[in-house]
């Protein structure tokens, strides 16, 4: 059973936790360290030959082309995570579609092809934005990997389905979803799909985790962002509990990957949807409102 490996390209500076400290008009000042972390990043998935999905930014599209470029050379799938890396949920349907297009712009202009896939920052798809679904079709993308079934402070959809399955669009297509692996345990989603949770758990649980999804018969969706590699990336002034979740166990990630790497096969979202047929095509929870925002600007 091959599980789908992705790549969230972002900056150490681009995180949610740290939207209120620092602002978009401070990114341009601050350190890059994006090339260096996905070369790294390249020459590892290099040495065990596994091929993954990058979800980047179109901001760091328009700055590092070549580095895009590069991603798409080595043979990995490229998708959108976004322009700007703002949270859906705080997005009217207008700043979301224009920040959609924006970023399949950057990057189609670097690969010179369509771009299918999507992830949106922080996994901020919610009930409460449902229509978002509806825009991405519109726009071209076949496959979204943005839903977490899990209860969490920034991003969840806990009843959300747990496998890959398919969006029905009010009669006019469907969009396949699919959503960051969990187990479940005393009817409970716990999160295996790497991110903060490999850097924070032993990798036997995430390990165990992905076995266990497997056994099952079904792939699992691993992540992992590039400054989670980076040890030596600027610290900066946030409180105790997100200097925990940002910085804690850096210097572990690269070890665990390497490992998952060697004990499970891995291959790009594409190519796994491709080969898993989803269990029927249903809707999410409802999409009735998918043509009206409940968010106001």
């Amino acid at each position: 059973m091959r599980n789908a490996l992705t790549i969230d390209v972002e900056e150490w500076f681009h995180v949610s936790r740290f939207r209120n400290v620092i602002k978009p008009g401070d990114w341009p000042g601050l350190e890059s360290r994006v090339v260096q972390n996905v070369c790294y990043l390249l020459k590892l998935l290099r040495e065990h030959e596994v091929r993954a999905t990058f979800f980047v930014l179109g901001w760091i599209a328009e700055r590092h082309p070549e580095l895009v470029y590069t991603i798409a050379q080595y043979g990995h799938e490229i998708g959108s995570h976004s322009y700007a890396h703002q949270l859906v949920y705080e997005q009217t349907r207008e700043e979301f579609t224009d920040d959609l297009q924006k970023s399949l712009y950057a990057l189609r202009r670097v690969v010179g092809s369509e771009v299918k896939c999507y992830r949106a920052p922080s996994y901020s798809i919610s009930s409460r934005n449902l229509w978002v679904f509806d825009t991405l079709f519109d726009n071209g993308i076949s496959i979204d990997s943005s839903l977490f079934p899990i209860k969490h402070d920034l991003y969840g959809v806990s009843d959300s389905p747990t496998e890959i399955f398919e969006i029905s669009l009010n009669g006019k297509g469907s969009l396949t979803e699919c959503p960051l692996s969990t187990v479940s345990i005393a009817g409970k989603n716990f999160p295996v799909a790497g991110g903060g949770y490999l850097r924070l758990f032993p990798l036997w649980v995430i390990s165990k985790g992905i076995a266990r999804i497997n056994r099952a018969q079904q792939p699992a969706i691993i992540y992992v962002h590039p400054w989670e590699l980076d040890p030596l990336q600027p610290r900066i002034a946030v409180s105790f509990f997100d200097r925990i979740r940002h910085y804690a166990n850096l210097e572990t990630t690269a070890g665990k990957l390497r490992t998952l790497l060697r004990t499970f096969p891995f291959s790009t979202l594409g190519e796994i949807v491709a080969s898993h047929k989803p269990p029927g095509k249903r809707p999410l929870l409802t999409l009735e409102s998918t043509h009206e925002s409940n968010l106001q600007s």
